[in-house]
């Protein structure tokens, strides 16, 4: 037996035919293509922006300025819009992401969950210049006159957290631009949790049920350990959304130049000020590179949050 096993210690490999080699020389140049397409859109925009950096070094990253008549430019507003924004619009996705996934799995009758999820995949097609055009025409009226008063009024004086919620109710602002976006992320969110819920094994599901679990507990103890590498990747897709989202932010948030201490004053993401600002900046111009130089900015600030999800991951995964 050891000697048969020794005079063929390994099956021969069958010969591809021409189309497999195509077929794998064409994937192979499909990956090298994203990898040429990423490379050459990092170095068109940092060496686009060098002018910026070369003419206001660090201080670029914490400077407030933005004047385009004496030529002083800084990135600390349209960050601070860009990342806040974001995190605010996924504190208020996500929880409405997994409720609409869990009830979509667990809770709702089958005749009526293929409507629903239908529905939540419409949203996700949805223009964004259409989602900044119902903001600015029925949310920040709503939240001018309705929202935004009785919250200054009754929180607005509390302490600690109080200056969070002051100042003139004008409808836009940080909180209006993060609820269209938390309204424009809800779907990809949303759908991603409930495919990757579904793919729990029934038997899982049915062996939980049988010690006596709840519905709850099933989901905490066995669906969402088993999902959870899928569900961070799924929140990730809306934070990548949130983060690089343009027109719909730019009606909504204020436009304004400056950093805000309260959640209803105005402000500026990269994306809105790039899209603003780049029709009117010249060729050659330290305007253009600033804006440049933003962009490299929001796609560093990319690259470290996805960085960080795949650092949390880690652990998980060699579990």
């Amino acid at each position: 037996m050891q000697q048969a096993v020794a005079a063929n210690p390994r099956p021969s490999r069958a010969r591809s035919s021409p189309g497999d080699a195509i077929f794998a020389a064409l994937a192979k140049a499909s990956g090298l293509l994203v990898l040429l397409l990423l490379g050459a859109i990092i170095v068109v925009l940092f060496l686009g922006g060098m002018k910026a950096f070369r003419a206001f070094g660090p201080g670029f990253l914490i400077s407030d300025d933005w004047d385009p008549v004496q030529e002083v430019y800084g990135a600390a507003v349209p960050i601070f819009g860009t990342v806040v924004t974001a995190v605010l619009a996924l504190a208020i996705a996500v929880p409405l992401a997994f409720g609409i996934a869990f009830y979509l799995t667990e809770l709702a009758p089958t005749w009526f969950r293929r409507p629903v999820s239908t529905a939540i995949e419409l949203l996700a097609a949805v223009p964004s210049i259409i989602y900044g055009m119902w903001g600015f025409f029925v949310v920040v009226p709503i939240m001018a006159e309705y929202v935004q008063p009785t919250v200054i009024d009754n929180l607005g004086d509390l302490p600690l957290i109080g200056f969070l919620f002051q100042g003139p109710p004008f409808g836009t602002g940080i909180l209006t631009a993060a609820l269209i976006l938390a309204v424009m992320v809800i779907p990809f969110i949303a759908a991603t949790m409930r495919d990757v819920f579904e793919t729990v094994p029934a038997v899982f599901k049915e062996s939980a049920y049988g010690l006596g679990c709840t519905t709850w507990e099933v989901m905490r103890s066995i669906v969402i350990p088993y999902t959870r590498v899928s569900v961070v990747g799924g929140i990730m897709l809306g934070l990548g959304r949130a983060l690089g989202e343009t027109m719909a932010v730019t009606f909504v948030i204020g436009n304004t130049n400056r950093i805000t201490s309260s959640l209803f004053g105005p402000g500026n993401t990269i994306a809105s000020l790039v899209a603003l600002e780049f029709p009117e900046s010249q060729a050659g111009s330290l305007k253009l590179s600033s804006l440049l130089a933003l962009g490299f900015i929001l796609f560093v600030i990319s690259f470290i949050v996805l960085a960080i999800s795949r650092m949390l991951l880690r652990p998980r995964l060699k579990t």
